[in-house]
């Protein structure tokens, strides 16, 4: 079955912020960990048009969001129900993320940022076609940690 894309509805944002919790050192990705990344994702006028519903018979499995920060250069975060994360879901799911993007929005290049911790998501991007460019460090969730900076070029 395939996944849909769809303008992330407020009702959607509000459930992945206050009912998706990450085991572990996952927990680093619950939305209500930064209380600026919470409000942002709450905010349907910061939100926009640019994230994204993932549903998969009509259920809501993942979020997608795109921005485009340079001409034909797209950077995109995204998150799996936490349920159905570490379970072989990803590939399929971030192969169909890169089919929506390349379908609506023709980019030369998509960027994303992942904790280096990650290493689960880092081998799944790797894997998928995502090279690593750089190590940045940043100020997020009460501390700052060391990201990877990746592009999937077209």
């Amino acid at each position: 079955m395939a996944y849909n894309f769809s303008v992330l509805t407020q009702e959607q944002a509000a459930n992945i912020a206050f009912n998706w919790h990450y085991d572990g050192e996952y927990s680093f990705y619950d939305i209500e960990a930064d209380k600026d990344d919470l409000d942002e994702f709450l905010n349907s006028e910061e939100r926009g048009n640019s994230t994204f519903a993932v549903t998969k018979e009509n259920e809501l499995v993942a979020f997608l969001n795109i921005s485009e920060i340079a001409n034909r250069t797209f950077d995109i975060g995204l998150g799996m129900r936490p349920d159905l994360t570490g379970k072989g879901n990803g590939i399929e799911f971030l192969r169909a993320g890169i089919n929506f993007i390349q379908s609506e929005f023709k980019p030369e290049i998509i960027t994303l940022s992942v904790a280096t911790f990650n290493q689960r998501a880092i081998k799944l991007y790797r894997k998928v076609g995502f090279k690593d460019v750089e190590t940045f460090m940043q100020d997020t969730n009460g501390s700052t940690f060391k990201f990877l900076k990746m592009e999937y070029k077209f």
